[in-house]
This record gives C-alpha cells, sequence and structure tokens, in this order.
C-alpha cells in the first residue's frame, strides 16, 4: 500500500515536472521509467499484468530509442513485444495440462548452453554493431543478448533469469549515463534492487510449489 501510494506520487510528479519543464526528461522517457518499474515489480510477485504493461513499457523505449538514434536499443524493444505475448500465453497455460505456470529452475546443462548462446549472439551482434558505427558495439551487444535470454528464461518462469537481469542491469547503468539517457539509468538501478527482490520472492515461490 505505501509502495503503491509513493509510487503514485512520484510518478505524477515527475510527469508533471517535464512536462512543464521544470525536469531535464521528455515524457516518452518518463513513461518508459513509469511502465518500467511497474513492470518489473508485477514480475517480482509474479503478477500476470507484467506482460501488458511490458509491451507498453516496449513501445515508449523504442520511441525513446528511435528520437536518440539507438538503434540496437530500438529494434530490441521489438523482440520484447513479440516475447512478451509469449510469456503472457505461457504464465496463463504453460504449466501440466495447459494450467497455471509456476517457478522452476534450470539444470546446469541448460545454463551452460544458454551462457553460450549469450556468448555467441554477443559476438554476433558486435560485428554487425561495429559495421554501423554503434558507439559501444560490445556492450550493447552483450547487454542485448543477456536481455533476450533473460527474458526467455523469465517467460519460462525459470528462477535463474534473475542472474542474467542481474548482469546486465550492472551494465546498462553506466551505459546509459555514457549515452546521457540519465533517467533510464535510473530506471535500470532500480530494476538491480527489484531483480535481487524478485530473486528471493521466487525462490520463496518455489519453495511453497515443491
Amino acid at each position: 500500500m505505501v509502495f503503491s501510494i509513493l509510487f503514485t506520487l512520484s510518478s505524477i510528479a515527475l510527469v508533471v515536472g517535464s512536462w512543464l519543464h521544470i525536469l531535464p526528461f521528455s515524457l516518452v522517457e518518463d513513461l518508459g521509467f513509469i511502465t518500467g518499474a511497474l513492470t518489473v515489480w508485477l514480475t517480482v510477485v509474479e503478477n500476470i499484468w507484467n506482460f501488458p504493461i511490458g509491451i507498453a513499457n516496449d513501445l515508449f523505449f523504442f520511441a525513446l530509442f528511435l528520437q536518440a538514434r539507438f538503434f540496437a536499443d530500438m529494434s530490441l524493444q521489438i523482440i520484447y513485444v513479440i516475447l512478451g505475448f509469449q510469456g503472457w500465453y505461457l504464465w496463463l497455460r504453460g504449466g501440466e495440462n495447459k494450467t497455471v505456470l509456476h517457478v522452476s529452475t534450470t539444470s546446469r546443462k541448460q545454463l551452460f548452453i544458454l551462457a553460450l548462446i549469450t556468448l555467441a549472439a554477443t559476438y554476433l551482434m558486435m560485428l554487425y554493431l561495429q559495421h554501423i558505427q554503434d558507439s559501444a558495439p560490445l556492450w550493447d551487444a552483450l547487454t542485448t543478448a543477456l536481455s533476450l535470454v533473460a527474458q526467455y528464461m523469465l517467460n519460462k518462469k525459470f528462477l535463474e533469469n534473475w542472474y542474467f537481469w542481474i548482469i546486465a542491469d550492472i551494465i546498462y547503468i553506466p551505459l546509459y549515463i555514457y549515452k546521457q539517457l540519465y533517467l533510464t539509468s535510473g530506471v535500470y538501478l532500480i530494476f538491480l534492487v527489484m531483480c535481487f527482490l524478485g530473486f528471493r520472492a521466487w525462490r520463496q515461490s518455489r519453495s511453497k510449489n515443491t
């Protein structure tokens, strides 16, 4: 209840401050901040509404990155939208006999394969981003690969998805400062804190369902 009140008041203050040009942020970045923070919190508490709000968040960030000409980040949002609809379905019907999906864990073999996929995807994307003269090809490629694998794992409700998000967020925070998207960097700092909360909450949920 306290979180909801503080979140609502801070969101209103942020939007009004930007609209009146008191704060140096665009309304698109504000909406990305608000929907992003809400999406992660809903994911932490395993609320299915994280997916529709997350899809809205992807669209806001698509517009933001298009304006900033960060085409790798922009393209990632399109994939997120597709994965968002997939995750929405899986959480509702991905369990046994098409029931609600519960938190599970991945095997060491699965984690090893996903790590290899992350490294291979990072290398291939880095070569492409270097070709189009991206401002930070290695870090853009690595965060993109980490985020896609993390989203896949989140859709499957694998507990270890939080490991990948944590690594990605640690890189995203200074990366967006470098790109002068200071509010977005702040969003990812909040995401990082929520990831630790999410891991703890999902681990408890896993214990209850085993």
